[in-house]
């Protein structure tokens, strides 16, 4: 008899999130153990509690999944948990704090597709301004749109400060060359606005963060996208369903949360089943989920 499908769920939240477990037990785990309030320190051991009570055969069976809400922890729990492994005791790993990793990736698999649908190209070349650049959700769609040959800035809505900060740390991380502006005002979003080719609205839910005045007119927008799902938008003019339409105003189109968070839905959903193909193990962070995003959704 094959041993059933388990998956170890590891966040440093003092809950495990109801929607990753649901996400999991859909794609085909048969069981999943969630262990909550883990610290860094506390990974190796859990890891290898796991990667050796099975048996090599077993071990195929077996995932770890880390969430949380901190990328940067998130990141460091899925290299411990790398380092962790004796082989032949391997096993898949997959992080995504908060869904942020499958939503960053859904967001820039989508604007991608619409660059090539209407201007014959990907994000290699374009300028991508992330508003809302300090959530997890803007650091991830900034990294992934740096590592794919955009020049990125993350606007700062009040410090500049906190912001450079941000844009520093994600560099020294991930070896981007990821900048910053002011974008404290609405004479400055605008000037902003005139001058990106992609804008990413990843601020807090009820935020608006850009509006119609500040999008017309400009010469090089081509692609807005939204993931804020509660009133009011966080862009202007962007349905929470829209999924490609004109901008009224402007030369851009829209990419509202609902449809951004449609595709997100089926990433993570292929990311769990990916983990549990074959004889072999993964891991998969940020990066790994916009190449399977691009790849099926772009």
């Amino acid at each position: 008899m094959e041993k059933p499908y388990v998956l170890h769920f590891i966040t440093p939240a003092k809950n495990a999130s109801p929607f990753d477990a649901n996400m999991a037990y859909d794609a085909g785990y048969n069981a999943v153990i969630p262990y909550t309030g883990v610290q860094t320190s506390e990974v190796m051991g859990l890891v290898q509690d796991a990667i050796f009570s099975r048996g090599p055969r077993g071990v195929w069976r077996t995932g770890v999944f880390i969430g949380g809400r901190d990328i940067d922890m998130a990141m460091d729990m899925l290299n411990i948990a790398r380092k962790s492994m004796i082989p032949p005791f391997e096993v898949s790993v997959f992080a995504d704090p908060s869904g942020a990793f499958t939503t960053s990736a859904a967001m820039m698999a989508m604007v991608e597709r619409e660059l090539k649908r209407n201007h014959g190209g990907d994000l290699h070349g374009r300028k991508v301004s992330i508003f809302g650049a300090t959530g997890p959700v803007g650091g991830c769609t900034a990294v992934i749109a740096a590592k794919y040959g955009a020049t990125v800035e993350l606007v700062a809505h009040r410090s500049v400060a906190d912001v450079q900060a941000k844009a520093d740390a994600y560099n020294a991380r991930y070896g981007t060359s990821i900048g910053y502006t002011d974008g404290s005002t609405a004479e400055l979003k605008k000037a902003i606005l005139r001058n990106t080719d992609v804008a990413l609205c990843c601020a807090a839910a009820g935020v608006r963060v850009i509006e119609l005045a500040q999008m017309a007119g400009s010469p090089m927008l081509k692609v807005v996208a939204d993931v804020n799902a509660v009133p009011p938008s966080g862009a202007e003019g962007v349905g929470v369903m829209a999924d490609g339409e004109p901008i009224e105003g402007t030369h851009a189109v829209g990419l509202g949360a609902l449809a951004i968070g449609n595709v997100k839905y089926q990433v993570q959903n292929l990311m769990f089943k990916k983990m549990l193909e074959g004889q072999s193990h993964v891991y998969l962070d940020f990066l790994s989920a916009f190449e399977l995003a691009r790849k099926d959704f772009a």
